[in-house]
């Protein structure tokens, strides 16, 4: 047995776990917190506030008597109210012999009002951490300057006569439309013939000159997308293709071209990375994309991003109001793809294969950490939108099954009986422990 040659799969199951437990424990203690702090400011006490499962590794006491613990099991967290009998709320003591004052710091003594805000700040803080995160991403990244500007200039397999600084004015003779009027600047890049390298005219040091350059839309990765061929075949950001199945590769249209023509047959793709071109046979995978209709069409892929440009624009500040409002809609287009999927996947209309679980998800987080500090805070942003959502599904033992029988309550003036609580309570788990298995599954054999 190679020993060694096993030592880089052990390293990144570590990194795998370690990302997973790390997001995981941020995403956990935002939710729980959202718990507690809701149910401190609407009098309901909370007796413990946990990070993990099991034997407990550390705790203290606050001078309001919660019991603040880290356990031994990093896959959770809870808060434990006054009057619940476990972890979930799903039961209560007897409280007959508490007094008027004990009981209204119960969760089950207080009003409807307190225990329904306190219920879902749990996914409304996850949704505020994802919006603070995006925001604090979008504002630190900046956004391209006006006019377009050479900021950082990228090694290419081409002529690069580009320097940082460099005011773009045109390239092959044509005037270059501004990057914001998105459609104008796509189109003029695809309506450059395909050739090598470009004559561009630059405004450098006060001076127009001209340069040659490669294309506005190199085969270049900025990002490989985790758990896809790219990622498994070792494929980096900064990779520029140059030959595909024995045709040159000019642009990234040219790839996606040869790629959603394979019908999934292997590629033999060559690649240049550092000065030196390598060959690389790569299968692309059916994925389901969805659409701007709310659909999803079934594409051939190998999982890289492109779309950028041969040099990292020059950027500049975000107004604030913006890039809150961005954040906002990157929140909202979260949530409206998880329905969209949920729902295309129940009814057969895409791969069961897209629902990921525990294993997939520590996957994903491993290579988003190897792909850099940014990436992995836009995973651990959009798994707490995720993850919040999912906790509003209307099943009994998440916080949507417990505001659903809050509902009950204000419509029919008194909780629903204990019988009925303990059958829809089993019913939900069930349910969860059902999803859970399927997703296991799908992440063992998919």
């Amino acid at each position: 047995m190679d020993l060694l040659g096993m030592l880089p799969s052990f390293g990144g199951f570590f990194i795998s776990l370690f990302a997973f437990v790390f997001a995981l424990s941020v995403i956990v203690a935002v939710h729980e917190y959202g718990h507690y702090i809701v149910g401190r400011w609407s009098g309901i006490h909370a007796d413990v506030f946990s990070l993990g499962f099991g034997p407990v590794l550390c705790a203290r006491f606050d001078k309001r008597g919660t019991k603040w613990q880290i356990a031994a099991l990093p896959f959770g967290g809870y808060v434990k109210f006054k009057g619940d009998a476990d972890a979930a709320s799903a039961r209560s003591i007897d409280m007959r012999d508490l007094t008027a004052q004990d009981r209204r710091s119960t969760m089950q003594g207080a009003p409807l009002w307190a225990r329904t805000a306190t219920v879902a700040a749990g996914p409304i803080f996850n949704f505020i951490l994802a919006m603070v995160m995006f925001t604090a991403l979008l504002l630190q990244q900046g956004q391209i300057s006006k006019p377009l500007r050479v900021g950082e200039v990228f090694s290419m397999p081409q002529t690069q006569e580009l320097k940082a600084g460099d005011r773009l004015i045109a390239v092959n003779g044509i005037d270059i439309p501004e990057m914001d009027d998105g459609t104008e600047f796509y189109r003029f890049v695809a309506n450059l013939p395909p050739q090598d390298v470009y004559p561009y005219i630059v405004e450098r040091d006060g001076r127009q000159r001209e340069v040659m350059a490669p294309t506005l839309s190199p085969a270049r990765i900025s990002q490989v997308m985790p758990r896809s061929a790219a990622a498994e075949a070792g494929l980096r950001a900064g990779d520029v293709f140059i030959n595909g199945n024995g045709e040159k590769i000019n642009d990234f249209s040219d790839l996606k071209t040869l790629v959603e023509a394979s019908n999934g047959s292997s590629i033999d793709l060559v690649i240049w990375r550092d000065g030196k071109e390598i060959d690389l046979p790569l299968a692309p995978r059916r994925v389901d994309e969805p659409q701007a209709d709310g659909g999803f069409k079934t594409e051939w892929r190998i999982g890289v991003v492109g779309g950028g440009l041969s040099f990292e624009p020059m950027k500049t500040s975000v107004p604030p109001l913006d890039a809150v409002r961005a954040a906002s809609i990157m929140t909202y287009n979260i949530m409206e793809a998880s329905v969209s999927g949920l729902y295309h996947v129940v009814t057969g209309a895409i791969s069961t294969c897209n629902l990921s679980g525990p294993i997939g998800i520590a996957e994903t987080s491993g290579q988003m950490v190897k792909q850099g500090s940014v990436n992995f805070l836009w995973f651990i942003a959009s798994l707490s939108v995720a993850m919040g959502f999912m906790n509003l599904f209307p099943i009994p033992v998440l916080d949507g099954g417990h505001l659903v029988f809050y509902a009950i309550e204000a419509v029919i003036g008194r909780p629903p009986s204990p019988r009925f609580l303990n059958v829809f309570m089993t019913l939900g788990l069930t349910i969860v422990l059902s999803f859970m298995v399927f997703a296991v599954t799908n992440d063992l054999f998919c």
